[in-house]
């Protein structure tokens, strides 16, 4: 019995260290967001600030440990086999669902996750004992749970998303005013004075959210800081801000830099004072369990109480450094991590581009609601006071280079203010002993600062704030994720036991595997397609020609797939190729929303080329367009069971596909080899091909007269006949506007 309860005890801590890795993966864009969008620093002296901030943190999470032992359920009413059967679900729970999270580069809340978990796993267990009682036994679900704990950490959710989101965007509109986005002439003069408030509220934070639980930290020292804040806060702001402004006048040192830096450690610091015990609490809390078990030689396992893990624990603080290690090494290679904090800078970066995210009603409404208050207060607002105002947020042009991918996402005045307002309303609230969620704080105060700059403007609005839907939707799916999934698990445990413990361990392995495989995968599309960004005046011919071949590639292998599938009625084909169509659409839509980005790095005497780089595009997205509409049809057809082709039509489309190869192949190989003498030959080729499409296309109408075929028959094949056509057409443009491009690239060249 103790080796087998030795190996869960194993399990519980491998569990961990995957939990710890997945864990960083998905809050490390808490603190990484506004250093690495506003580029404050070189991106490894981020990482080296942060690290420290997260070694530094991990001793100071000791006191958090107590949350995943008594905080949630009652443990004294608690044998040591249900105990473990609880945590294990919820560890198996954590690591599957931030995972998945994280394989789509969604921030989510560890805290709120663990606290579902353990609420979710307590209840199952607790259902099973109140009906493992003898009749006439009677007993409530809160003799188990602590349900005051799980409806404060559900109302903190609401409240902070509301507040930070407003805190955020009003103290970003007015640090705006005051600074404009021409700051640096304003920092001769108010630098060290928001120098000074800024770190000080960093010190307050760091000072309320990391020394109270700091596992080096006596009591005495620890009581002196809180007696003490208000005198250490006002010699704080003094000191910095003198010690700020000399610092500017004499050397022009960019105080915004170091707050940025320091508030990057801060919430470094905290992320792992306050959620370490997300990953580790709970097997800790396990260990402590086992621990006192074994204490007591010949007790068993379902009788042995849990009245141990009521007394307060001090976790070693070597313990503490060696998860705060694992987690900047997790920092350090995740490409997780990146994901999600990329995420996060789309939403919120200045400039326009492509956006992740589509549009919704929900956004669209909203943005056409704000809009229509915006022409009422602008009637109440006088002219004057409005253009003052509209000065300070007209953004500088890049002092560097306009045509650089190197921009910040943001400036350095809005990375402060996320770091400064997270900082003060994560600390006041743990001041007043309120739940909160780090991620919830600093991903709504990333969206209120930039909606306060204006980053969601006319062209990105209605996006942005479908995917801070999503985002928020994704938040309160994983509160009810998390506490469904524990739930099934403990019960399953419960009843099944070991065998299904071990099944459920497999599974998480290869569900980790695979959620790896797909980001890895989404990594490599995304990268093929940043590639077409890459376009210069020396280039772009060049990378039309790879693109263009590319693409009619595809487009050709498609057709032959789509005709072959509805020849012999393979509907698991078709299903394949439309959506392999459907990234083809997706493809070609992306770089025509490059179109603005492509043309900005072209030199101001490129009109020409840029309009020659527009036709292309043009062509490329009608061609995905017309495979969309011959797979459509052709997919409907045999979802919906209609009679196959007949044997004449078959022969047709059979001879239709092999002449259209031919011809996309040639237009493919005179691209790629630039061997424009033969378009004349390919012209031809299609003449011939069209005069083909228009004799069957009478011989299917005098199948109709003779009533040979059905009405759906004709539908299809005319279809298919129609947009043959149309893609013929398209392509033969393509390779003509290509050929002209290249004519013109070597002409301008030659000069």
């Amino acid at each position: 019995m103790i080796t087998l309860y030795i190996v869960l005890i194993g399990v519980l801590f491998l569990l961990a260290i995957s939990d710890l890795i997945v864990g960083v993966s998905n809050d490390a864009v808490n603190f990484l967001n506004s250093a690495i969008g506003s580029k404050a620093a070189p991106f490894t002296v981020i990482m080296i600030v942060a690290a420290i901030g997260i070694l530094v943190g991990a001793t100071f999470s000791s006191g958090m440990m107590e949350v995943a032992r008594k905080g949630i359920f009652h443990p004294q009413q608690f044998y040591f086999s249900e105990i473990i059967l609880i945590f294990l679900a919820v560890m198996i729970t954590d690591v599957i669902l931030l995972d998945l999270f994280n394989t789509f580069g969604l921030p989510t809340s560890t805290t709120v996750s663990i606290v579902f978990e353990l609420l979710g796993a307590a209840v199952a267990i607790s259902i099973v004992k109140i009906s493992n009682l003898p009749e006439g036994t009677s007993t409530e679900l809160s003799e188990y749970i602590n349900s005051s704990k799980a409806l404060a950490i559900i109302s903190g959710i609401l409240l902070s998303v509301v507040i930070a989101f407003t805190v955020g965007a009003i103290v970003q509109y007015i640090t705006r005013i005051i600074f404009s986005f021409n700051y640096k002439k304003r920092l001769n003069y108010y630098g060290g004075i928001w120098g000074g408030f800024a770190i000080t509220a960093i010190t307050y934070f760091i000072l309320i959210k990391g020394a109270k639980g700091a596992s080096f930290i006596s009591a005495e020292t620890q009581d002196y800081i809180t007696q003490n804040t208000g005198t250490i806060m006002l010699f704080s702001f003094i000191g910095w801000s003198v010690l700020l402004q000399i610092l500017h006048w004499i050397f022009r040192f960019n105080v915004l830099k170091l707050i940025v830096l320091v508030g990057t450690f801060a919430l470094a610091m905290a992320f792992a004072g306050n959620d370490l015990v997300n990953f580790i609490g709970v097997p800790l809390a396990g260990f402590e369990s086992f621990k006192a078990f074994v204490a007591n030689p010949g007790a068993d396992p379902n009788l042995f109480l849990m009245t141990s893990l009521q007394e307060k624990v001090q976790t070693p603080t070597l313990y503490l450094l060696i998860a705060g290690m694992i987690m900047v090494l997790t920092l350090w290679f995740s490409k997780k991590a990146k994901s999600v904090v990329k995420t996060t800078l789309d939403l919120s970066r200045q400039d326009e581009g492509t956006e992740r995210f589509g549009s919704s009603a929900i956004s669209r409404s909203l943005v056409r609601s704000s809009l229509n208050i915006g022409k009422i207060v602008s009637l109440i607002i006088p002219p004057k006071i409005q253009s003052v105002i509209q000065k300070q947020f007209e953004p500088i042009v890049n002092e560097a280079n306009d045509k650089t991918d190197d921009v910040p996402a943001f400036d350095l005045i809005r990375a402060s203010v996320n770091l400064v307002v997270a900082s003060i309303l994560i600390a006041f609230a743990t001041s007043l002993k309120l739940p909160l969620s780090t991620t919830y704080v600093t991903f709504m105060v990333a969206m209120g600062t930039s909606l306060s700059d204006k980053a969601w403007g006319r062209e990105s609005a209605v996006y942005r704030i479908t995917g801070v839907l999503s985002v928020i939707g994704g938040w309160f799916f994983t509160a009810l994720s998390a506490f469904t999934v524990a739930f099934t698990l403990a019960l399953l445990f419960s009843y099944v036991g070991p065998i299904a413990i071990a099944l459920m361990v497999v599974i998480a392995i290869i569900m980790i595997y695979r959620t790896h495989r797909i980001h890895k995968n989404r990594l490599g599309v995304k990268n093929t397609k940043g590639k077409l960004d890459e376009i210069t005046d020396h280039n772009i011919v060049q990378r039309c020609n790879s693109t263009i071949s590319s693409i009619i590639s595809r487009i050709n292998n498609h057709y032959q797939e789509i005709i072959t599938g509805i020849i012999s009625e393979d509907l698991k084909t078709l299903k394949n190729v439309t959506k392999e169509i459907n990234e083809l659409n997706k493809d070609t839509k992306l770089l025509k929303d490059n179109l603005n980005l492509t043309i900005s790095k072209l030199h101001e005497d490129s009109v020409e080329t840029g309009h020659f780089y527009v036709q292309v595009i043009d062509y490329l997205r009608e061609l995905a367009h017309n495979m969309t509409f011959i797979s459509k049809p052709c997919l409907d057809h045999l979802a919906n069971n209609h009679k196959g082709l007949i044997e004449v039509q078959i022969e047709e489309l059979n001879v239709l596909k092999t002449k259209v190869e031919e011809l996309l192949t040639g237009i493919r190989e005179t691209i790629s080899g630039r061997k424009y003498e033969d378009v004349d030959k390919i012209i031809a080729m299609q003449h011939e091909l069209l005069e083909r499409i228009a004799s069957k296309n009478k011989k299917q109408i005098k199948r109709i007269k003779r009533e040979e075929v059905g009405t759906k028959n004709s539908l299809l094949y005319l279809a298919i006949l129609s947009e043959t056509k149309n893609l013929l057409l398209n392509a033969i443009n393509l390779l003509k506007s290509q050929r002209d491009f290249a004519a013109h690239d070597k002409k301008k060249n030659s000069h």
